[in-house]
């Protein structure tokens, strides 16, 4: 779980908050349920609008992943697939067959089940590659739904400050008024800021990052298992997918070659000895 979102949005409103305390600011003259009312409510007609509904709803069950969302390190699919290559150097790509079965993730077990079947290695690139703009089209079309929110949030808020203020300039008559209404006016401006900026914008901008992470993980795991599938050597394998890696998330310096196998190379020899075999 990456709590990074929560920790911004209580950060931000932690922050809201500690300057009302210090400007001693009234909390009952910013949560007015009028201009709350119409930025939440015109907000999200905005947005149901700008889309269908089917994605509207489908935008609103991946709120949650935005707040849970799990970010797989890339060292470990660096080293599932390392323990993969060193099996099918060992007994053969039909026994990945046997190792899809132990994996839950379903991007794998395709792969795997058609690296065991014997698909062209170009066939099963474009068919992986389909796989992984298809699984992260749904969270970018969330993503993309939010920001839109955090469009019209801002300008919706102006609205409802420019109706208040009507009713303002229908009370110039009342001098002793004028400076609360004025002030409530200007509520509706907050919310659409506040709403934009502390809500709707975080969660597009997070779910955003975690479609361009698991897409990163899945390209990762198929230039893995194509490599696996063209009989790749382990180690050399492993230090080529660290290499697709950027240095800041590659975990330190673990070494792909360990691949969960205690650091052994593979059951046929240790790395040395791969290496004196390749070069005879």
């Amino acid at each position: 779980m990456d709590i990074a979102t929560i920790i911004g949005i209580l950060l931000a409103f932690g922050a809201l908050f500690g300057m009302v305390e210090m400007e001693h600011v009234e909390l009952a003259g910013l949560f007015l349920p009028a201009p709350m009312l119409l930025v939440f409510g015109a907000t999200i007609g905005c947005g149901i609008a700008s889309t269908t509904l089917k994605d509207a709803i489908a935008s609103f069950k991946a709120v949650p992943k935005a707040f849970t969302g799990k970010v797989t390190p890339p060292q470990s699919v660096i080293d599932d697939v390392v323990g993969l290559a060193e099996t099918a150097r060992s007994s053969g790509l039909l026994a990945l067959e046997q190792e899809a079965d132990k994996h839950d993730d379903p991007f794998m077990k395709k792969a795997l089940q058609n690296i065991a079947d014997g698909t062209d290695g170009d066939e099963l690139r474009i068919l992986l590659e389909d796989e992984i703009e298809s699984n992260a089209a749904p969270v970018r079309s969330a993503s993309s739904f939010f920001m839109g929110l955090g469009g019209f949030a801002p300008t919706v808020g102006i609205i409802g400050t420019v109706v208040s203020l009507t009713h303002v300039l229908a009370n110039l008559g009342k001098p002793d008024e004028l400076g609360p209404l004025i002030a409530s006016a200007f509520v509706a401006t907050l919310w659409g800021l506040l709403t934009a900026n502390f809500l709707w914008l975080p969660i597009g901008g997070k779910l955003r990052k975690l479609a361009q992470l698991e897409a990163d993980r899945q390209t990762l795991l198929m230039e893995g298992l194509l490599a696996v599938q063209a009989g790749s050597q382990p180690r050399l394998l492993g230090e080529r997918l660290t290499a697709m890696v950027p240095p800041a998330a590659r975990g330190g310096d673990a070494k792909a070659g360990k691949a969960g196998k205690g650091g052994k190379a593979g059951k046929g020899g240790d790395a040395d000895a791969d290496d004196q075999q390749l070069a005879a």
